[in-house]
């Protein structure tokens, strides 16, 4: 899983719960821009070497900001194995490396044009592109409004190299109440493109009024 600088950390917050929750291994890339928005959204300072501690701080901040209102012990991390953004000899740099795919969570502007360009300019953007020569599945969270024609030509050919372009767009037929509510259905909406299981959000059962709980 990639986090790149577009606002919306919350959403990559929730993808990682989930993950985790579903018992999934993940790879985790911080981009250095990401790490800006995750301070003015947050407070949270992320650092290469107290990554962990800083991790988990993320993962139990709420949509609103307010820090503990997710339960992540210490344990919870351990299925996270973190790559410095400026580490292009890590393990996810190289296709020998295994993965099931990746996820770019959210995923700015930027760092879709990288992607679309074949840039690798930092370990995210090579990540992505080892996913998209291997086949693997690469789901690409775009967070950005309006967009211009030039990212919209880079999407286009995300699209047609593989890649699931999914735009953080939240839906309220599910019922929401909170924002969490509203981040959990994008959260939720990368997980089924990339075939995780999870609870996050209502499921539309073709009826008025009947979203479904259900898997």
């Amino acid at each position: 899983m990639g986090v790149s600088g577009a606002s919306g950390t919350p959403y990559a917050a929730a993808v990682l719960r989930a993950l985790l929750a579903a018992g999934q291994g993940v790879d985790l890339v911080v981009s250095r821009a990401s790490r800006l928005t995750l301070l003015d959204e947050t407070g949270i300072s992320f650092r290469d070497a107290h990554w962990r501690d800083d991790l988990r701080q993320w993962l139990a901040r709420g949509a609103d900001g307010k820090p503990d209102t997710f339960d992540v012990p210490p344990e919870a991390l351990a299925d996270v194995r973190y790559w410095a953004a400026g580490d292009l000899a890590a393990g996810p740099s190289s296709g020998s490396y295994a993965t099931r795919g990746m996820l770019i969570v959210p995923a700015s502007t930027a760092c879709v044009a990288g992607v679309a360009l074949g840039l690798s300019k930092d370990l995210l953007q090579r990540t992505a592109s080892v996913t998209l020569k291997e086949g693997r599945r690469l789901v690409v969270c775009v967070r950005e409004t309006p967009l211009n024609g030039q990212t919209l030509k880079h999407l286009v050919s995300l699209d047609e190299a593989g890649a699931s372009v999914l735009p953080a767009s939240p839906a309220f037929y599910a019922g929401a109440t909170h924002i969490q509510d509203l981040v959990d259905f994008v959260a939720g909406r990368v997980l089924d493109a990339a075939d995780v299981p999870h609870q996050l959000y209502r499921r539309w059962k073709g009826e008025l009024g009947g979203a479904s709980g259900g898997e």
